[in-house]
């Protein structure tokens, strides 16, 4: 996400006065109910959806996500790359490559 679209993110929550409503767990339960709606875009059919509601529960879920990265404190970049690296040694690429199955099950 950019730089502009963080700070977007931000002024909007802040010109709404938002912020003592964004507590970890009010945003956690934002995020799973846009979640939701964004399954529920999927819910008759995996082929047959509406691409632009897909991209607007999409969003939501994002924008939720970012303020709670701020509530937090954390930055995405270090939290991903600190999964990645936790995912990297739980799923060995050639264990685990090409097969929905856990690796140990192998």
């Amino acid at each position: 996400m950019t730089e502009q679209t963080i700070q977007r993110i931000r002024k909007f929550t802040e010109d709404r006065e938002w912020e003592q409503f964004h507590t970890p767990a009010n945003l956690a339960k934002s995020i799973s109910i846009e979640a939701s709606e964004l399954l529920e875009c999927f819910q008759w059919s995996d082929e047959d959806y509406d691409l632009e509601h897909v991209k607007e529960e999409l969003a939501d879920v994002l924008v939720y996500c970012r303020d709670m990265l701020d509530a937090l404190g954390l930055d995405e970049d270090d939290i991903v790359n600190a999964k990645m690296t936790k995912n990297e040694a739980k799923y060995p690429a050639d264990k685990a490559k090409g097969s929905n199955k856990k690796y140990t099950e192998s």
